[in-house]
């Protein structure tokens, strides 16, 4: 399929409108580990001006906001907007793409994107935008899954649907962010003009209950991870299924399971400082 913007902002809007109730309760607590990590490289902190691009359900406005910064999420899925605005009543919420940016100039000391940039379209443009709103100094940070090949979580999914399924049984349009790597966030970042960039890989763990919950969160709370399981033969998901829980099993940990995740942390400032 070729790369056509419209198509892939399209289809992720489709895929955020459906997992918005359930994400909070889901894929969140594999993309909420991260935050902190991702405020520090921001230097958030009490009076700054942060924007929040693709907030989703406002979890990394709101730990913003707790340091005591001001803060402001955006995002282009109204149905992620109306569980921010339920889950923090206080906080400001936009609605709007993050390719296009209503604020003046330099209005902002932080702009930050919690696992948002690779579901970008175009997320040079997103970057660019994000160079023109921020203060001289100011930094834009954002956060990215690493590749499959170092992603247990994914690769247990992977491995058994290549082994009981079709891993090209979704025909998903191709992603507008490759970001895997860290060389490809900081290309993003040097390209927007930004300077003092850095990116590295941050390990966390994931929290589940049952590994069979792993299947369900990235089923429930993710855009193009849900399309190919969605798009697996219903009478192969069971042997999926079956195939995560037995290799997730090295990862228990007392009553529950531990399933290491990576994700790159990649930021930049505007002229420097």
């Amino acid at each position: 399929m070729s790369f056509d913007p419209e198509t892939i902002r399209a289809f992720e809007h489709r895929g955020w409108e459906r997992a918005a109730p359930r994400y909070a309760a889901t894929f969140a607590h594999a993309s909420g580990g991260f935050v902190a990590a991702l405020l520090d490289a921001a230097r958030v902190g009490v009076g700054t001006r942060v924007l929040d691009l693709a907030c989703g359900t406002g979890l990394a406005t709101a730990a913003a906001a707790g340091r005591g910064a001001v803060a402001v999420g955006r995002d282009f899925s109204a149905a992620m907007l109306r569980e921010a605005r339920t889950a923090h009543p206080a906080l400001r919420f936009d609605e709007g793409d993050a390719e296009d940016l209503p604020y003046p100039d330099t209005s902002f000391d932080a702009v930050i994107a919690n696992f948002g940039v690779h579901h970008f379209a175009r997320p040079e443009r997103a970057a660019a935008a994000a160079w023109r709103v921020l203060r001289r100094g100011g930094i834009f940070a954002f956060t990215a899954w690493a590749i499959p090949a170092e992603n247990v979580a994914w690769r247990l999914l992977f491995d058994a649907i290549a082994a009981h399924g079709d891993p090209r049984a979704a025909k998903t349009p191709p992603s507008g962010g490759d970001l895997g790597r860290p060389e490809a966030a900081l290309a993003i970042l040097e390209a927007a003009g930004f300077a003092a960039c850095a990116a590295g890989r941050e390990l966390r763990e994931w929290r589940l209950t049952a590994p069979g919950d792993l299947v369900g969160s990235l089923r429930q709370g993710t855009v193009r991870t849900a399309a190919l399981i969605e798009a697996q033969p219903a009478t192969a998901l069971p042997a999926i299924v079956a195939a995560v829980e037995r290799a997730a099993l090295p990862y228990r940990r007392g009553d529950g399971f531990a399933v290491p995740i990576v994700a790159i942390l990649a930021h930049g400032a505007k002229g420097g400082g």
